[in-house]
């Protein structure tokens, strides 16, 4: 019941970024303490024990991908905008739903062979995710699942990580 009212605290916000999107806030629900909790671990049920790490998508991605990792005993690497690393291992410019983006992973924090877990706040049209995990394949990952707290069904991002276990807290 507690994961129920938790993502009841996901607000729409309409013409965000720009008209004729309607975004879906998480901030309410991270502010709540036990939203919060009940979400992190829905989440971390929803992670592979094989994992060996976990990537983290910027930037809301991060405080879900932390706490999860504190919750499994596991890594987080995180996926960063450009013009963030100092160092970077590769970057993959993608589309998104209201325009491209590019996303790069620092160089040095995965090892050939770990299997990671992607965690996002929405998969929308599934490029950040697809990106994030075509960063972690080349660096020499496996990525054995994506996990995410919204899946927006009308954008299809499912479509974007053909042969992915995907793991949607919530579907709208």
């Amino acid at each position: 019941m507690e994961l129920e009212r938790a993502l009841g605290l996901i607000a729409e916000v309409p013409d965000f970024p720009e008209p004729g999107v309607l975004f879906r806030d998480l901030s309410p629900l991270f502010a709540d303490a036990g939203g919060f909790r009940a979400v992190v671990d829905a989440l971390a049920a929803t992670v592979d024990p094989e994992t060996d790490v976990l990537a983290a998508v910027e930037a809301r991605g991060f405080l879900l991908a932390a706490a999860v990792g504190y919750a499994r005993g596991l890594g987080v690497v995180l996926v960063r905008k450009p013009g963030k690393l100092p160092s970077v291992a590769a970057r993959v410019d993608y589309s998104l739903e209201y325009g491209t983006a590019t996303v790069e992973l620092p160089a040095g924090v995965v090892a050939p062979g770990q299997r990671a877990v992607v965690i996002d706040d929405v998969l929308a049209t599934g490029g950040t995710v697809a990106a994030a995990c075509e960063l972690l394949e080349k660096a020499g990952a496996a990525v054995s699942g994506v996990s995410v707290v919204m899946e927006l069904a009308a954008l299809d991002g499912r479509s974007a990580l053909t042969g992915r276990k995907v793991s949607s807290l919530l579907v709208a």
